[in-house]
């Protein structure tokens, strides 16, 4: 084929020209991210008042104000195990000022526990930041005969154990499968519909053990009501010391913790996104609010909370490849 002079201007315009536009948009995209916020930033939480993800969720808008001076409005849209607030959310304009507070139930484990659900989570979610990592803590009633994890897998040698959950599908629900598969043990699973009716049977003694959040348990483990038999993080926590891991128990290979994270609607600017992912790793690493999620029993260890963008993605990507089978193996699914 032959090259004709025209034929290399042509191209030579035709790459000065894309050139010039990808510089003009990384431009434009850069002077909106130093503009950003115009206005304040909705922070949609797709959970009831008073949970866990409701907690983070204010914790990060009351940072975010005393240290960049964003207003943030957090606002409760509940229902569809998160699916209602994600799909507001990412039917929402790709700017910036509509977010979600997300966690591991509705971030990683639904695609898989629902038939059908209103969104892609690959392609329509943005991942922004990271906000906590929180392991689970196994917990039997105080006034109960179990007093460490081999007393409960010998007493599951003699007979059927139950073990409660807030709901199906649940990391509560999802550990207990998983320690289940691993000791052989003939198990039961309770579903409740949330953490506090689960631990008020659990202290009655109407079940056995229950896997819960180390911020929903703790309250209840400092004021006598349950033991904690072991935790489900790869290090004894800071607020639990006298607790062992699970590995320490004798258990390896059972670290998991609820994941919690900012999201938004797929198309965010990059520029926006990493300046919204800045802004969150320098409020959420401030003394004042490292000392609130302490309090909360979230246990924040160098390397576990932070970091851009990219690497928040690759974590759910490898979270989602732990629990798919665990979801599968369960059999559990909502329509």
């Amino acid at each position: 084929m032959t090259v004709t002079i025209n034929d290399i201007d042509r191209r030579r315009r035709t790459v000065l020209r894309s050139a010039f536009l990808l510089a003009a948009s990384a431009a434009a995209g850069a002077g909106v991210a130093q503009d950003f916020p115009v206005k304040p930033i909705r922070l949609i939480v797709p959970a009831p008042p008073g949970g866990g993800t409701d907690a983070m969720a204010r914790v990060l808008a009351n940072a975010l104000a005393e240290s960049a001076r964003w207003s943030v409005v957090a606002e409760n849209r509940p229902g569809g195990g998160g699916n209602i607030g994600f799909d507001q959310t990412f039917r929402a304009a790709p700017d910036g000022y509509t977010l979600a507070l997300g966690e591991s139930s509705n971030m990683i484990v639904n695609e898989f526990l629902y038939h059908r659900i209103p969104y892609d989570i690959e392609k329509d979610m943005q991942p922004i930041a990271l906000l906590a990592k929180v392991p689970l803590v196994l917990i039997v009633s105080a006034s109960g005969p179990y007093g460490s994890v081999a007393d409960l897998v010998a007493a599951g040698r003699k007979t059927r154990i139950t073990f409660a959950s807030s709901g199906n599908g649940t990391l509560a629900h999802l550990m207990g499968e998983r320690w289940k598969g691993q000791t052989g043990l003939d198990m039961l699973h309770v579903p409740y519909r949330g953490a506090a009716p689960a631990l008020t049977d659990l202290i009655g003694g109407q079940v056995d053990m229950f896997f819960a959040s180390v911020p929903v348990a703790l309250p209840m483990i400092r004021g006598g009501k349950v033991r904690a038999l072991a935790v489900t993080a790869s290090h004894r926590l800071g607020t639990l010391k006298e607790v062992p891991t699970m590995a320490q128990a004798g258990y390896p290979g059972m670290e998991a913790s609820v994941v919690f994270g900012l999201v938004g609607p797929a198309g965010i600017p990059a520029p926006v996104v990493s300046e919204i992912n800045t802004q969150v790793n320098k409020a959420m690493q401030g003394p004042a609010v490292t000392g609130q999620l302490l309090a909360m029993g979230v246990d924040r260890p160098p390397g576990t909370w932070g970091g851009d963008p990219a690497s928040f993605a690759a974590l759910l990507r490898e979270e989602r490849a732990l629990w798919a089978p665990v979801v599968k193996a369960s059999g559990a699914q909502v329509d």
